[in-house]
């Protein structure tokens, strides 16, 4: 009989969410697996897999708010948001201070419009945005609306900028932080994230994928 239920999982860094669902499926044998939000190969934290009949769920879990800590790095753009990709450019930092940076961070607290990047699973003409950035392609896209319901500094020190985050589906860390630094002035991409929460599931509950088992299956009945 074909198991049905989901794993919150605890991804590691340097592999695709896409990788994490060959592995469950691997090790239960099974062929419906599916995940429910993408985290990006240099993104750890929660990953909701769906298992059998479960992977009708997935509009429900995708829905769900999600909750980040990740670090942005100042005087720093890149290509991609983030520290893999190629730098485009470089600016001095260290005029920024601790009150700076939270002042620029209530300017995005709320509901606010936000550019999906173009390395990002939105699609384009049928195309997923990262497929083509991966081809050094850039395409027009819409802005959207997101809502960060808290944006909070957990660490400030020069170049890095610790924060947690607390938001709705669809938004993007990567170019929050992009964002963030464009208003500072000195440009600014993410080095570190890790998603701690999907929906009611936090870090804490989540599995490794060296300790996974049957028995970390869980039923999802709602």
């Amino acid at each position: 009989m074909e198991k049905q239920g989901i794993l919150i999982i605890n991804k590691p860094a340097g592999i695709t969410s896409h990788d994490v669902v060959g592995f469950v499926r691997r090790k239960f044998n099974m062929r419906r697996v599916g995940h429910a939000g993408t985290l990006d190969p240099m993104a750890t934290g929660v990953l909701v897999i769906l298992l059998g009949k479960s992977t009708k769920l997935f509009d429900k879990f995708v829905a769900f708010d999600k909750a980040y800590r990740a670090t942005l790095r100042l005087g720093l753009k890149t290509t991609t948001a983030d520290i893999m990709g190629n730098v485009l450019e470089e600016k001095p930092y260290a005029g920024i201070d601790l009150v700076q940076v939270e002042e620029t961070f209530k300017r995005f607290t709320g509901e606010i419009e936000q550019m999906p990047p173009m390395v990002s699973a939105v699609k384009h003409q049928g195309e997923r945005l990262y497929k083509l950035a991966r081809q050094g392609k850039e395409v027009a896209r819409t802005a959207r609306k997101v809502r960060i319901d808290e944006l909070k500094l957990l660490k400030f020190g020069l170049p890095d900028v610790e924060f947690f985050m607390s938001c709705s589906k669809g938004t993007y860390v990567r170019q929050l932080a992009q964002d963030v630094g464009d208003v500072l002035g000195c440009g600014a991409c993410i080095c570190q994230i890790e998603r701690t929460k999907v929906g009611p599931f936090d870090i804490a509950q989540a599995v490794t994928l060296e300790r996974l088992n049957e028995g970390c299956i869980r039923n999802w009945k709602n």
